[in-house]
C-alpha cells in the first residue's frame, strides 16, 4: 500500500495529464470553438500549458533516471531524445491540424538554438563560474557536437534565404528532398560515433564523483513510464497549437514567439538539468545536455516536418529572415570561440546571457 501511494505522489504529473487529455478529448472541440472572451481562452492556455511543463518534468525526471542507469554518453542522449522527441511530436501534431504557419518549425528550431546556446548556456556558464571560478569539459566532444552543428544550421536555415529554385525562404523539392537525407544521415552517424569508438570524447576530463539519488524504479519502468509521459503531450500538443495562434492573431504579435514558447516550454525541464549539473562541477555533462539538444533539433525536426511536407503537399518555409541569419551567425561563432579551450569562465556567460537579450529584443523589434 506505502509503496502505491508512493508511485502515485511521484507519477502525480503524468495522471494529470491523463486526466487533462481525457477531458480535451471529449470536450477540446466545444472549448476552443469560441475564444472570444480573453479570459475563457488565457485559462484554457494556462491550463495546457501547465499540464504539458509538468509531464515534459516527469520526462526528464525519468530520462535522468536512465542516464544514471546507463551511464554516459547514453544517458544523456536518452535525455536529449525524449525532450527533443517532445518538441518534434508537438511540430508534428500541430502541422498537420491544419492550420499552422509555414515557418512554425523554423521558428522553433531557430528559438532551440538560440534559447539553448545563448540563455541556457550562458546561465550555466555563469552559475558554474560563479560557484567554482573555472570549470573544465572534454574539447574533442564539444568540437565535434559543433562540427555538427554549424553545418546543419547553416544548410537548413540559412542557405534556402538565398537560393532561387524556392520563393520566400521556402524550400523546392530537390532541396527537400536533399535536406532530409543529409540531415537525417549526419545525425545518426553523429549517433553512432557517439555511442561506438569515440564516446570517450563525451566523458568528462577529470574525475567528479556522481551526486545524484539512486533511481526508484527499475530500468524498464523508468523507460516505460518515459514513454507513457510522452504520449499526453502530443494530443495536448495540437489543442495548445491553437491557442498560441489565437493568441497571436488576437494579440498581433510576431509570429516567431509562437516557436519562442513551443521552445521554452520544452526546454525548461532539460535546462534545468544541465543548471544542476553545472552547479555540481559537472560541466561535461551540461555541455552534452545542451549541444545534444541544438543538434538533435536540426537532426529531428528537419526530416519529420520534411516528410509532412511531402506527404500533405504543405508548403514549408526554412530560410529565416536577415535579422535572424545575423543573429544565428553570431551565436555559432561565439559558441565556437567559448567552447574552444576546453575550459569556461563566468565572463563566457555573461557574453552569452547578452546575445539571449538581444534574440529576445529582437523577436518584438526586429
Amino acid at each position: 500500500m506505502r509503496n502505491a501511494v508512493a508511485f502515485v505522489r511521484n507519477e502525480l504529473g503524468l495522471f494529470f495529464g491523463i486526466g487533462t487529455a481525457l477531458l480535451w478529448f471529449i470536450n477540446g472541440t466545444t472549448w476552443v470553438s469560441d475564444l472570444s472572451h480573453p479570459g475563457w481562452a488565457a485559462i484554457l492556455f494556462f491550463w495546457l500549458f501547465m499540464s504539458i511543463l509538468w509531464l515534459a518534468f516527469g520526462v526528464v525526471r525519468h530520462a535522468d533516471a536512465l542516464a544514471i542507469r546507463l551511464g554516459e554518453p547514453y544517458g544523456t542522449i536518452v535525455l536529449t531524445l525524449a525532450v527533443i522527441g517532445i518538441e518534434v511530436a508537438m511540430i508534428a501534431a500541430v502541422s498537420l491540424s491544419g492550420k499552422a504557419h509555414p515557418g512554425l518549425a523554423r521558428d522553433t528550431m531557430f528559438s532551440v538554438v538560440m534559447i539553448v546556446l545563448t540563455g541556457m548556456l550562458g546561465g550555466t556558464l555563469l552559475a558554474g563560474g560563479l560557484r567554482h571560478n573555472r570549470q573544465e569539459y572534454n574539447l574533442s566532444g564539444a568540437n565535434a557536437y559543433l562540427g555538427v552543428l554549424v553545418p546543419l544550421c547553416v544548410l537548413t536555415l540559412i542557405v534556402p534565404r538565398f537560393t532561387q529554385s524556392a520563393p520566400g525562404g521556402n524550400v523546392s523539392s530537390l532541396q527537400a528532398a536533399f535536406l532530409l537525407i543529409t540531415s537525417a544521415g549526419l545525425y545518426v552517424t553523429f549517433l553512432l560515433v557517439q555511442t561506438g569508438s569515440q564516446a570517450a570524447y563525451f566523458l568528462s576530463p577529470t574525475n567528479v564523483a556522481p551526486n545524484h539519488d539512486e533511481p526508484p524504479y527499475t530500468t524498464t519502468t523508468h523507460a516505460a513510464l518515459l514513454v507513457m509521459t510522452m504520449l499526453p503531450v502530443v494530443f495536448l500538443a495540437k489543442n495548445l497549437g491553437k491557442l498560441v495562434d489565437h493568441g497571436i492573431h488576437t494579440l498581433n504579435a510576431p509570429p516567431a514567439l509562437g516557436g519562442f514558447l513551443v521552445a521554452i516550454l520544452v526546454l525548461s525541464p532539460e535546462g534545468l538539468s544541465a543548471l544542476r549539473a553545472a552547479i555540481n562541477n559537472r560541466l561535461q555533462r551540461t555541455i552534452n545536455i545542451l549541444l545534444g539538444s541544438a543538434t538533435s533539433t536540426i537532426g529531428m525536426t528537419v526530416p519529420v516536418v520534411l516528410a509532412i511536407g511531402f506527404f500533405s503537399g504543405r508548403t514549408l518555409e526554412l530560410g529565416l529572415e536577415p535579422t535572424d541569419i545575423a543573429m544565428l551567425t553570431l551565436t555559432l561563432f561565439t559558441s565556437v570561440i567559448t567552447l574552444g579551450t576546453g575550459k569556461t569562465t563566468l565572463l563566457q556567460g555573461v557574453v552569452h546571457l547578452i546575445l539571449f537579450a538581444a534574440y529576445v529584443m529582437l523577436i518584438f523589434d526586429g
